[in-house]
């Protein structure tokens, strides 16, 4: 008979996501181990392989639970009723607030996607395609030359505007002089005035 799960089994989980996920954003993957993940999160060793079997396990958990979040921020904040311009707005938004506490998840994202298995690869791409794809839509929509056979850019400009939201850890400041909703328009502002001058002309 299945051992039924805790009461607070999901807080427990999501509270050893995020200090496994610091612990791996200091010290990398490989140096990182199960036991330093224990003594952060403060359970034991025997406890912590109950929820995780394996270090590979963690990892994959932490960054498909960051994906997943960011898949649902990203759905829920989508409004294609809305004009393209603010439509990407929003979906830009969405995509820096979910960022708002998750560096260290976004560090492991970025930095151990070599360490998992084909199948966790594959799952994990599956999403961020779902999410690529979302925007791709509202910049296909801003300016259709993007999508015309032949011209090869709605993917280049896409993963642009993704460059822009996936490293603003490294600079951005909670308390600095601008906000994450300051900066939405700010990355939303370059492509809307850029975007308009890019064709398939070279």
């Amino acid at each position: 008979m299945a051992r039924p799960r805790a009461a607070d089994f999901e807080e427990k989980q999501a509270h050893i996501l995020d200090s496994a996920a610091a612990v791996f954003a200091e010290l990398g993957m490989d140096k990182a181990s199960m036991s330093q993940i224990a003594r952060e999160c403060g359970v034991s060793k025997a406890l912590l392989y109950h929820y995780y079997p394996s270090k590979d396990a963690l990892i994959f958990a932490i960054i498909d639970t960051h994906v997943s979040h960011l898949d649902d921020a990203v759905i829920t904040a989508d409004d294609p009723a809305l004009p393209p311009g603010e439509r990407l707005e929003r979906l830009v938004r969405a995509v820096l607030e979910t960022y708002r506490g998750a560096d260290n998840a976004h560090k492991v994202q970025l930095n151990a996607f070599g360490v998992l298995s084909e199948a966790q690869r594959a799952q994990l791409r599956d999403t961020e395609k779902r999410i690529v794809a979302r925007f791709a839509a509202v910049l296909k929509e801003l300016n259709p030359q993007l999508g015309e056979p032949g011209t090869h850019l709605l993917t280049p400009v896409t993963m642009s505007l993704f460059g822009m939201l996936n490293w603003v850890y490294t600079w951005f400041k909670e308390d600095g002089p601008i906000t994450r909703e300051d900066y939405a328009r700010v990355a939303t502002k370059i492509i809307l005035d850029g975007v308009g001058g890019v064709n398939g002309r070279r």
